[in-house]
């Protein structure tokens, strides 16, 4: 991050980074297998002792450290304003061709985790791709706030497994933003979301004292 940009949150570990993506493969695959597989077995044993061993490395507190009353108990609380889906994979990936104030446009591809009806994707998936890519526009602008409302249209289904493009177009007036994206299939319209939150800028937030990250003991 730029010197005197910004800031809201630390940033995610490599290794949070490379598990996400991990993860969210190896959950694809687990939805997909027809059969028992031994390899699940040893998934299932190991993951209760991969809890035990993390949990005493975790802060006792998961809330987050945010204000001048936080606490080193406290969980970090990692940036939202970028890339969410790049270390929770509970989270879209997307990636941005163009990015400016007014206007954005990229590439999604939504993997089997996804899946609502066969085939396609879950239409509320759809509602936080948009309000991830939109706030991202917003946040790389200077401007970020409250959402006011968020309204998704769906015209077609969204398939899974399918590189699809969106574009963005990105307007603010009387300290509201107002951003309409779509998401397409080739020149199809997919579905669109309207977005739209007060403008305010970062350091104007309530919350945005957000905590850093504790110095590793030894």
């Amino acid at each position: 991050m730029a010197q005197g940009a910004p800031r809201f949150g630390e940033q995610p570990l490599p290794q949070t980074v490379a598990a996400a993506g991990g993860l969210r493969r190896l959950t694809g695959l687990l939805l997909s297998l027809e059969h028992e597989h031994p390899t699940v077995d040893a998934i299932v044993a190991q993951i209760d002792e991969w809890e035990q061993q993390l949990a005493t490395a975790a802060p006792l507190d998961p809330t987050p450290r945010i204000g001048p009353q936080s606490t080193e108990t406290q969980r970090v609380y990692l940036d939202h304003a970028f890339d969410v889906g790049a270390y929770n994979p509970c989270f879209p990936e997307y990636t941005f061709d163009n990015l400016d104030a007014d206007t954005a446009s990229g590439r999604v591809t939504f993997p089997v985790v996804y899946e609502g009806p066969p085939g396609l994707v879950n239409g509320g998936f759809l509602a936080v791709f948009f309000d991830c890519i939109t706030q991202h526009q917003s946040c790389a602008s200077g401007r970020t706030g409250k959402t006011r409302s968020l309204t998704v249209t769906f015209r077609r289904p969204t398939p899974v497994l399918v590189e699809l493009r969106f574009d963005v177009a990105r307007a603010e007036a009387d300290g509201r933003v107002t951003s309409t994206a779509r998401l397409l299939l080739g020149d199809e319209v997919l579905c669109t979301g309207e977005f739209s939150t007060a403008a305010s800028s970062p350091d104007k937030l309530s919350v945005f004292d957000f905590g850093h990250r504790r110095v590793a003991e030894g």
